[in-house]
């Protein structure tokens, strides 16, 4: 039997959901923290040090975390993702995709390079200037996003709506990430949340948020919506400028009717989303990762021993 590695220090509902998932397609799975993986660079040994793989690496990996901590740390875990993907296994969604998204300077970069609509931003050190680009902003009648740089489920977010907020603009370990806000259409606030996986739109929802923040995680409800062409062409063109395997898409429609960026999502939790949708999503995700990244005719017996 094949055995699975998925990171995670959580596992919580998503964990139970993929482990079951590979299990119907008679996959063992093992949750391990990258906080308990090293390297040891040794002849004859394996240069990766994972809990439940003593002897033999992961034959795949589903990220569903990336824990957090100092700059050093973040990289050894990155390294170690890096490290199973030039060993060759398979690496869902893998390093290089994980950094594009979580450092969302690089994603706006990336957005906007690849000519697709998402909102002006300002990703800069200098303070002064920081306030000025905001104080402009302002005086021109639009507000502002204020972001760590690193971060998720609307953690560190502020929207500057008037002068006197500038006081309280503070920067994310030295850097400021501004971005100006954008007004949805229709009453309230909401956006769009497009599941995509291997380059295609499975799944989508509406969420309403009890203020203008739209995440789940901060009491945003989750609706279900019929998946347009426009929509889901946008989605699938975010998540394969990041080259995703799987991504969680939010895309905001503004007053003029026009879809915006928001984020693009690396390891995107999907139980609200499932909660109004048809589809399974982790079955969708097991069988992606395993049809296609893993060989039909793969030894599983002879495979990735020291």
């Amino acid at each position: 039997m094949g055995k699975i590695a998925i990171f995670t220090d959580d596992p919580g509902w998503h964990g139970k959901q993929l482990q079951l998932a590979f299990a119907a397609r008679g996959f063992d799975s093992a949750f391990i923290s990258l906080t308990e993986c090293h390297l040891r660079i040794a002849l004859g040994q394996l240069p990766l040090q994972i809990p439940e793989f003593a002897h033999r690496l992961p034959d795949a990996v589903f990220v569903r975390g990336v824990p957090g901590g100092s700059l050093e740390e973040v990289v050894l875990y990155l390294d170690i993702l890096h490290a199973l993907k030039a060993l060759g296994v398979p690496v869902y969604n893998d390093g290089q995709a994980i950094e594009r998204s979580v450092d969302k300077g690089m994603t706006s970069f990336l957005l906007h390079a690849a000519g697709l609509p998402t909102p002006l931003t300002w990703v800069l050190r200098d303070r002064e200037a920081a306030l000025a680009i905001a104080e402009q902003e302002l005086t021109n009648g639009y507000l502002l996003i204020s972001k760590p740089l690193f971060g998720s489920q609307g953690e560190g977010i502020r929207r500057l709506e008037k002068m006197t907020d500038l006081l309280w603009l503070t920067s994310s370990r030295g850097v400021y990430y501004l971005q100006r806000f954008v007004e949805c259409a229709g009453e309230g606030f909401s956006d769009h949340r497009v599941f995509v996986i291997n380059g295609r739109a499975v799944a989508a929802m509406q969420r309403r948020g009890k203020f203008w923040l739209n995440n789940v995680a901060r009491g945003a409800r989750c609706e279900p919506i019929v998946l347009n062409s426009e929509l889901a062409d946008l989605a699938v063109k975010a998540a394969a400028a990041l080259a995703m395997d799987y991504a969680g898409v939010d895309i905001i429609e503004d007053r003029a009717g026009r879809y915006t960026l928001i984020e693009v999502n690396s390891i995107p939790a999907w139980k609200g989303l499932q909660s109004v949708c048809d589809v399974n999503i982790a079955n969708l995700l097991v069988d992606d990762l395993l049809d296609r990244r893993l060989s039909s005719s793969y030894d599983f017996n002879n495979s990735r021993t020291a």
